[in-house]
């Protein structure tokens, strides 16, 4: 097969002209992507005239330095397919972490291509495998998705209302009468990625930006650039993030990008140090007073007595006042989890002043629940809660309460497998005894034990981090893909008062509770501390409760998930149905269509003891076969919801098709894992692609591929639930 692109090298030297001359006369005028390189710096382009670019590029003193250049050229390039795998390739190559990109563009502007991100996608992964090859690129592009370098890069494109949020923080910068910009912003407000887009538009080199690829809402953002730098020339700067762990991270992010540093990454005793411009503070709220600070006491006291303050008294957040001519401070009142967080009063004393100017961040760009899911963590764990006693519905959020931990463990490690990132976290409520003997289980539980992380600086990443479970110190400011999450003993309900009650002697923080007095307080920092770990995953959170009130109140709310022990289950197939049965089919000896294997005369019916569901919603089918056997037995008999609509990537479906027939079944329908490629036309979205993943052991089964016709009669039929037998 031809493939339908080239990678074509060549020296970047004085002869390339007229290497180019010669060897590309047909492509002089073409679209093309470019990647120039040395053994540590690149930078990546796109052109029309690749001639008059390169000679402009042999001039410039930074582009000099480049040796080498790739080009990368096909037939079905354009003018908005070239844009999208120079974006993509900024986007990738900077987070991939071998090259320091010269790049300043960082890719903000809204092309309408922008909204067509999957169009060109699948060529983009062909010329992502070639450039592995090449050794131009090292990991994966599902590694790099799941990495805080391609998290937190500057080099991604921002939507509309992230981009509307980072020109109200230059709005703020140019007001002269705030000192002080105190930005409210719940968890997955996107506050970190604004912070790091506002340093690299104020440390970059604005002659790298190209202007012709900013449209008419860009400029004004391009605008308010210029003016800020016009008004304070080059800013002494630094970001201040008050936990240990996530100051890491970001570190780390901020050395791969170009005209960054990692010392611009600081804790806040570090502003004692020098006088700063500006002060942009992360997590404002984790930001720390004279309370419970073990170790830190020597420090703060250091620190407080250095800037003339007295301890007693001052918190952190008035060190980054008087260490600052203007501040941006990014503030969650939901998210202060311990006594040590400088109180909620002072914030909002300092949001009284005049000098203070006070702005909101709205829009949720982390959770896929989005803002209803959000709230509606709020209400669950509030007193006193007006919800109804429904449970949670989203066609884009997994949200799932176990009743069994060991299964719960054991869905998130296959999260992990095939999604990545998946964390196991649970509140303080267990003695951390492995830390000093690695032998010991922290938290057991039934048949289950489990270790506390065997690390506390940026843990999610480490390389143990799926077999152990983290907590609040160690996953706040992080993203995951899926959360499981374990209640502990010290959290439960009080149906009589519909009120929340907390055990203090049950709770192991000791410096989230030696100083707290009052019982509603502490309530509040754990409630604080479950919202928080709730708000971690990006598709989904399970949890687990110890509690039997607590389980019993949050069943209302959250989806139980499926489980039943067989010991206590049994199953029976029967010819009429019955009070608690499902429909139940046999895909073995289904011959023509779904539809015709449904009537009267060819179902039977599976009785389901001790488990509720709804036959209008529920069917059961054998499953046959090892393609899916990492989690369906061969021969297993398995409940599916019938598909009512919403997205299916990642789920595992019951699909009929007349272009396949599956080699386990004998039949036109199959079992697999769901994924799909979506392309957009002026009709809207269309699938391009369809892929059903095999789940299994067994190396020798391959996804099926659908593409073009083969997609027109393809029918989802249910999507798994449990294997009931």
């Amino acid at each position: 097969m031809i493939k339908p692109f080239q990678i074509i090298p060549y020296p970047f030297d004085a002869q390339l002209e007229l290497t180019l001359l010669q060897q590309q006369r047909d492509y002089l005028s073409w679209p093309i992507v470019y990647f120039l390189q040395d053994k540590k710096e690149a930078y990546v382009g796109e052109t029309t005239d690749m001639v008059t670019r390169f000679k402009a590029h042999l001039k410039t003193v930074r582009k000099q330095q480049l040796q080498s250049v790739a080009l990368i050229r096909s037939e079905l390039f354009n003018k908005s397919a070239t844009l999208d795998i120079e974006s993509n390739l900024i986007r990738y190559i900077a987070a991939d972490g071998q090259f320091d990109l010269q790049n300043g563009n960082l890719g903000i502007s809204n092309h309408k291509f922008y909204q067509q991100k999957e169009v060109y996608w699948e060529l983009f992964r062909d010329i992502w495998s070639e450039l592995r090859q090449m050794g131009i690129a090292r990991h994966s592009l599902e590694h790099i998705d799941n990495s805080d370098l391609f998290k937190y890069s500057p080099y991604k494109s921002l939507s509309r209302e992230q981009t509307n949020g980072l020109k109200m923080i230059l709005r703020c910068l140019l007001d002269d009468r705030a000192k002080v910009s105190l930005i409210h912003g719940g968890a997955g407000t996107g506050k970190s990625i604004l912070a790091i887009f506002l340093f690299k538009l104020l440390k970059t080199d604005l002659q790298d930006f190209n202007k012709a690829d900013f449209d008419e809402s860009d400029e004004e953002l391009f605008s308010l650039v210029e003016d800020v730098r016009e008004k304070y020339g080059d800013l002494e700067m630094a970001l201040v993030i008050p936990m240990q762990s996530f100051r890491k991270t970001i570190s780390k992010v901020f050395k791969n990008i170009k005209g960054l540093s990692p010392k611009m990454v600081i804790g806040p005793a570090e502003v004692a140090k020098q006088k700063y411009d500006l002060l942009i503070v992360d997590e404002g709220h984790r930001l720390r007073q004279w309370k419970n600070l073990a170790a830190y006491y020597g420090t703060f006291r250091k620190v407080s007595q250095q800037l003339g303050l007295d301890e007693l008294t001052c918190t952190e957040l008035d060190w980054v006042q008087l260490q600052s001519d203007k501040s941006i401070i990014f503030y969650d009142e939901f998210q202060s989890v311990k006594p040590s967080d400088a109180d909620k009063q002072r914030f909002l004393d300092l949001q009284a002043l005049e000098s203070t100017r006070i702005e909101r961040l709205r829009s949720q760009f982390r959770v896929k629940g989005g803002a209803h899911y959000m709230e509606f963590v709020h209400q669950i764990f509030s007193d006193n809660n007006a919800l109804s006693p429904k449970p949670f519905e989203s066609v884009h959020y997994d949200f799932q309460l176990f009743d069994d931990l060991d299964a719960m463990v054991k869905e998130i490690k296959r999260k992990d497998d095939s999604e990545g990132l998946c964390r196991m976290v649970a509140g303080f409520a267990w003695d951390w005894i492995s830390k000093r003997d690695k032998s010991l289980h922290d938290i057991v539980i039934g048949n289950t034990a489990l270790r506390w992380n065997s690390t506390d600086v940026d843990w999610v990443n480490s390389a143990n981090a799926i077999h152990e479970v983290g907590c609040i110190h160690t996953t706040q400011g992080y993203d995951l893909n899926y959360t499981g999450l374990i209640i502990g003993p010290e959290l439960d309900y009080d149906f009589d008062t519909n009120a929340f009650v907390v055990y203090k002697d049950r709770y192991k923080d000791k410096n989230g509770k030696n100083s707290v007095k009052d019982l509603s307080v502490l309530k509040n920092y754990i409630l604080n501390i479950y919202r928080t770990i709730l708000f971690r995953g990006i598709q989904g959170s399970y949890v687990y409760v110890c509690n039997d009130n607590l389980r019993k109140y949050l069943a209302q709310y959250i989806k139980r998930q499926w489980t039943a022990d067989k010991s206590e289950t049994d199953y029976s197939i029967t010819d009429t149905p019955s009070e608690n049965s499902v429909p139940y089919y046999d895909l073995e000896v289904a011959a023509g269509s779904f539809s015709e294997l449904q009537q009267a005369e060819h179902t039977r019916y599976i009785q389901v003891n001790r488990i509720t569901v709804d036959p209008a919603r529920y069917f059961a089918c054998k499953v046959v076969g090892e393609s899916m056997n990492k989690i369906i037995p061969n021969g297993a008999i398995c409940l599916f919801e019938k598909y009512q609509g919403g997205s299916r990537n990642g789920l595992i479906c019951l699909v009929e098709s007349n272009d396949f027939v599956d080699r386990e079944f004998g039949s036109n329908y199959t079992i697999k894992e769901y994924s799909s490629k979506k392309t957009i036309s002026e009709e809207g979205w269309e699938h391009q692609e369809i892929m059903l993943l095999p789940k299994s052991t067994d190396t020798s089964f391959q996804p099926i591929m659908l593409r073009d016709e083969e997609l027109l009669d393809l029918n989802v039929i249910g999507v798994f639930r449990k294997v009931l037998v």
